[in-house]
């Protein structure tokens, strides 16, 4: 047996390679390298001094196999012929009965393992393993092992069909090759299918490689192959590179598919072991999978439900009317639905449950599987107790010997007496009793929130309750634990693609991301000229301000008068009203410059959000403070933060929603963690603009405390119309101000009644509060309660501006936020009824009760009867067709 060989590197880059047999008779091979390249043999890494300039240098390790077993000395290692060059490869009877019939490489790349993610389940995958089955070896098969040996996949090579099966079988290999040029060796279609008719070639990819094909011979389909197992098709290349990188595409592609897949016979594994009845059904509610809980709950059997819609089912007469209804419409909207049915067993008696309905979304958000998770309820027949498996009953006797009086005491998992657990487990280790006392120190802390001593108030009630009492209130503290207190269900009636698109587009933050598309907004920085006083006004525009204390003021006559810049001339009159320049000790001069500064800073080009609707809304304001009401509600601090807060409110609006800059990655979006962004901006940017120069600053002659104050106020306000709390804001005020005035009002005839009610507002900093959100909130949306012609008009202005986002979202291949606002198709009747009818006639119901506003209150009531005579008359326009001819 020959020695190692000796091996000698001068520092010229010369390779002094001895081999050294038995004889010791010496035979020198010299291999020159050149300067500055590594010396690198097939088995053996060779470093040079000129090597350590390479930025890196690939090193095979040695392929030498280990002895063999001493029952098979007799098989000499099998040795292969090699390209030039090459080291050869040798056999190594890892996994098959015959040396000469299959090979094993070890690759001299580090194999190492890959992360890969599938939801929020986190996996490793192993080195890769591939299986080469070819009769002859040759330049083909060469270039896809030394590609093997390039990825760090472990690679054997089998010639036969009976070894590379028997071959697969041990190693389960993720990449196969077959080699289908030749049917002189071996029928290359039955090797696949024989792999395919095993278990472990589930999720093996099968590649066959098939001869190229001359230019005159016409292109072959490749569903024969398909059919007989094979995955992919690979055309005659020898090329190492080639080879290499169809393998890494089957890695990075149908490889990690595969593996994802095998994952989930994970969570199948963990399905079937659920206590909980789980059922998923597809997106038309087809059952697609059961687990046994739920075949012991119902009484079925697996093959009994499978692919039947759920229609098809018996259903229990004990559920409301409308309840499927409201389920339906509740998860086609991709929302969860949790509540209590009334199921038919098998058997036919019905079963209550407790059933959370979660769909779940697939490719281009569309949804995709409906999963129900369902829990028996207690019955309220007596102490007749929900139904249980033998085995349920069985495990509960094992851990409570009295079952049936434990399940009354401690239905809720609330209810376990934390140091009872402790004291239980006391031969524990130490440091699961460490967890448990500090556990105990957590329920037994004095800080508590508000909403935590609500629940703790259900929980000792629950205690000593009726069953049905305690289900119930089970269902209410699982709504208290929700963060979505105020945002309601859509019903029904909210089945319309309208009403859809408004609140997803208003009330979302619009989280799906889209690298590379960056909104930039475009600063407005002409500088205008204003009256030098209050009283240095055009005669024309002076006309039109005499009336600004009526609700019918034409702000679009303002607009017209004053070139686009109503703001500064309106705010003027406004401010000198309310007596704002006194309160913060600022001169006029200084006044008159702020507001062009603010003025300069709205887009005259946005339809809709430009400094006329910041006009609109300060003129709202300041008619909502001139009721009896709100003035007896508010201090004057109140008053001038309201007024700055509706001057400011949409300061450099770009003319688009916050979901649009959240899904194009804006900067803006960025800096404000999608959160109220443009009202964040809104609120910063005036703040920033009115302290950069002193000229503009209305807050210099403020003293901290008062500044402090008032910037709190109107960062407030501002951040409330911000949509995606809208609710929240609107149930609040109802709550905290309207029902319980209306409740005092009904109490006392007294004629001081009105008086008392609105004094007991101002002591309550939290009411005022309320009420300027409130406030601040319908002055923003009044539209549809001004006269019909501003109202028309305003409504054109947004659908343009809604128009104009959706034509952007489109080009730049964005998700389009609202849909049905396509200029081509769009009704806007119907979008209008939609916004009245989800977000004004609540919310400015709760207001008039508040402030009296009947005038408001029958505009509002005559614009909605427009919209409908239009929708009813098919009508997609702002006017009838006929109103259109007559010039109206």
């Amino acid at each position: 047996m020959g020695c190692a060989p000796s091996i000698h590197v001068s520092q010229s880059g010369v390779i002094y390679c001895r081999d050294s047999d038995e004889s010791n008779s010496p035979h020198q091979t010299t291999t020159t390298i050149s300067q500055g390249t590594a010396a690198t043999l097939h088995g053996l890494f060779i470093k040079t001094d000129a090597a350590d300039t390479i930025p890196s240098v690939l090193a095979y390790q040695s392929r030498q196999p280990p002895p063999p077993p001493p029952q098979q000395e007799k098989c000499a290692a099998h040795q292969r012929r090699e390209p030039a060059g090459r080291e050869s490869r040798t056999g190594v009877p890892h996994c098959c009965g015959v040396e000469a019939e299959t090979q094993t490489s070890q690759s001299s790349v580090k194999a190492s393992t890959t992360e890969i993610e599938i939801g929020p389940m986190r996996l490793t995958q192993d080195p890769i393993q591939v299986l080469l089955i070819f009769a002859k070896e040759d330049k083909q098969s060469d270039g896809f092992w030394w590609a093997c040996d390039r990825a760090g996949y472990r690679c054997n090579l089998a010639r036969t069909p009976e070894s590379a099966l028997e071959c697969f079988l041990d190693k389960h290999h993720e990449i196969i090759v077959i080699d289908q040029r030749n049917c002189r060796y071996f029928d290359a279609e039955a090797i696949c299918r024989s792999i395919r008719a095993t278990k472990p070639a589930e999720h093996t990819v099968i590649l066959a490689v098939v001869p190229q094909k001359s230019a005159a011979q016409e292109e072959t389909s490749v569903l024969p192959i398909l059919r007989a197992g094979f995955n992919r098709r690979f055309l005659e290349n020898s090329s190492i590179i080639a080879c290499y990188n169809e393998l890494i595409q089957i890695e990075h592609g149908e490889v990690r598919s595969q593996f994802k897949l095998r994952a989930c016979n994970s969570m199948f594994t963990a399905l079937e072991h659920c206590n909980e009845a789980i059922e998923i059904t597809s997106d038309d509610h087809i059952i697609q999978y059961v687990n046994p809980a739920f075949e012991r709950m119902m009484g079925y059997q697996k093959g009994e439900l499978i692919g039947k819609e759920l229609t098809e089912l018996p259903k229990s007469d004990k559920n409301h009317a409308d309840l499927l209804d409201t389920i339906n419409t509740c998860i086609k909207r991709g929302k969860e639905w949790q509540g209590v049915y009334y199921a038919r067993r098998k058997s036919g008696d019905s079963i209550q449950q407790h059933v959370k309905i979660t769909p779940v979304t697939g490719q281009g958000g569309k949804i995709r599987h409906f999963v129900s998770l369902k829990k028996l309820c207690c019955t309220n027949d007596g102490n007749k107790q929900p139904y249980k498996t033998p085995r349920d009953e069985k495990c509960a006797d094992q851990f409570h010997p009295d079952s049936h009086s434990f399940r009354c005491k401690n239905r809720r998992k609330e209810s376990i007496d934390v140091k009872s657990i402790t004291s239980q487990s006391s031969d524990a280790p130490s440091l699961q009793n460490r967890r448990y006392s500090s556990v105990a120190r957590i329920h037994s802390m004095t800080i508590e929130a508000p909403i935590t001593k609500v629940i703790n108030i259900i929980n000792s009630a629950q205690e000593n309750s009726p069953v049905t009492v305690a289900e119930a209130l089970d269902r209410v503290l699982e709504i208290l634990r929700t963060t979505e207190l105020y945002s309601p269900q859509l019903g029904t009636k909210d089945e319309d693609p309208h009403t859809s698109d408004l609140v997803g587009g208003l009330m979302t933050d619009g989280l799906r991301r889209l690298s590379g598309n960056e909104y930039v907004f475009s600063k407005n920085t002409n500088h205008l000229s204003v009256p030098i006083t209050i009283n240095d006004v055009p005669p024309s525009i002076a006309h039109l301000l005499d009336n600004e204390e009526s609700w019918d003021f034409n702000i679009f006559e303002l607009e017209a008068v004053t070139n686009k810049r109503p703001l500064v001339y309106l705010g003027l009159k406004i401010f000198a009203r309310f007596g704002v320049c006194e309160f913060l000790n600022c001169s006029e001069a200084t006044l008159r410059a702020w507001f062009q500064v603010i003025e300069a800073n709205y887009h005259s080009s946005n339809s809709y959000h430009n400094s006329t609707h910041a006009a609109d809304v300060l003129h709202a304001t300041a008619f909502f403070l001139g009721k009896e009401r709100v003035k007896a509600s508010l201090d004057h601090l109140d008053e001038v933060a309201a007024l700055i807060a509706a001057t400011v409110h949409d300061v450099d609006h770009p003319g688009r929603t916050n979901s649009f800059l959240c899904n194009a990655g804006s900067e803006l979006a960025v800096l404000y963690n999608d959160t109220a962004v443009l009202e964040s901006h809104h609120t910063a940017l005036a703040f920033q603009l009115t302290a950069k120069d002193n000229k503009c600053n209305i807050f210099k002659n403020l003293n901290r405390n008062h500044y402090r104050t008032l910037r709190q106020a109107i960062i407030d306000m501002v951040l409330a119309t911000e949509m995606t709390k809208h609710f929240e804001h609107v149930n609040k005020f109802v709550n905290s101000i309207t029902k319980p005035m209306a409740s005092e009002e009904t109490n006392s005839n007294n004629e001081g009644s009105d008086c008392e009610c609105t004094t007991n507002l101002k002591n309550f900093p939290d009411n005022q509060t309320l009420i300027k959100r409130m406030m601040i909130k319908c002055a923003d949306v009044s539209n549809p309660c001004r006269p019909l012609e501003l109202c028309i008009e305003w409504a054109g202005r947004i659908s343009e501006e809604y128009f104009a986002q959706t034509d952007e979202e489109k080009r730049q291949g964005l998700p389009v936020v609202m849909p049905v606002f396509d200029r081509n198709t769009c009704s806007i009747p119907k979008s209008q009824i939609s916004f009245i009818d989800y977000f004004i006639m609540d919310m400015f119901d709760a207001w008039d009760a508040f402030a009296h506003l009947p005038v408001l209150m029958q505009h509002l009531a005559n614009n909605y009867k427009h919209w409908k005579t239009l929708d009813e008359s098919k009508c997609r326009s702002l006017r009838l067709p006929s109103e259109n001819n007559n010039g109206s």
